[in-house]
């Protein structure tokens, strides 16, 4: 009884340091376990950094469960197409301020996560995307005036954006399009516009109606001289006098022809026609 009584003391007395023990090792095993133990998700890629390698730069870790040394580091990416809506204000060339809200839609390079994290970051929006944009747009619109902007200038914006594209392109990303959401200008100005505009609209349609009255006019015209040569011929083939009475002649065999029905009076006098009765109610 007497031993056993030692060995429970004994225990009794050794459970506190190794309860310790076990938990600093528990405690060791999560701390490196987050650093050793990366899940990539999908629509994920990951790039490793090596403490004594550096970035690895041939192999981005598709998504999965991945094992790495705990000195190391996983920088997980997300690879599918994003969307940001940056705004800006920008200076026309007469210095009026443009209020700005462009839509970008980009994806870094898949295969050149590596060489993007290397040479660029983790911040690349902010560090390549953003900045190559707004320094085109500044640039751009600080040639062309507030009215040129207003009606023509989203084109001239468009082509000058897809040329800042090309220069995102070569770091390693993918912009999808760049769409101009909203162009702001001051209300004044932008009411004088819209004024200026509505007038020359104004004036167009004045315009068209007037050559449309001419066109019209002419026809008549040309209507008229067809109607009097048909006269004149018509005339010289019958005897004096008579173009009124062929004139009545026609209008009568036309009203003949119709499927109405009709009461015909003949004899309307030695130089007269039939006198034809509509009785259709």
């Amino acid at each position: 009884m007497k031993f056993y009584k030692k060995i429970i003391t004994k225990l009794k007395a050794g459970a506190i340091p190794l309860l310790i023990f076990f938990l600093m090792v528990l405690i060791i095993i999560s701390y490196l376990s987050k650093r050793t133990f990366y899940s990539i998700m999908p629509g994920e890629g990951g790039v490793h950094w090596s403490r004594f390698h550096g970035t690895e730069i041939d192999y981005v870790y598709p998504e999965g469960l991945h094992t790495i040394y705990p000195w190391d580091k996983m920088y997980i990416y997300n690879v599918r197409i994003q969307e940001i809506a940056p705004e800006f204000d920008v200076l026309t060339n007469t210095g009026l301020r443009i209020h700005l809200l462009i839509s970008i839609r980009y994806a870094p390079k898949y295969k050149l996560l590596g060489v993007l994290h290397q040479k660029v970051g983790p911040d690349y929006v902010n560090t390549v995307i953003i900045p190559e944009i707004e320094a085109v747009l500044r640039e751009i619109i600080g040639t062309m005036g507030a009215e040129e902007i207003y009606t023509t200038g989203r084109a001239v914006i468009i082509e000058a954006i897809n040329q800042a594209i090309e220069q995102v392109a070569q770091r390693y990303i993918n912009v999808d399009d760049v769409l101009i959401k909203r162009i702001d200008l001051p209300n004044t100005v932008a009411k004088a516009i819209q004024y200026k505009i509505e007038q020359k609209h104004l004036v167009e349609a004045h315009k068209f109606i007037v050559e449309r009255e001419k066109k019209e006019a002419d026809r008549k015209r040309i209507e008229g001289e067809g109607i009097r040569d048909q006269l004149k011929i018509i005339a010289s083939a019958l005897p004096e006098g008579e173009i009124l009475k062929w004139k009545g002649i026609q209008a009568t065999e036309s009203i003949s022809k119709s499927d109405n029905a009709k009461v015909v009076i003949v004899g309307n006098g030695p130089e007269g026609l039939p006198i034809i009765l509509n009785t259709d109610k």
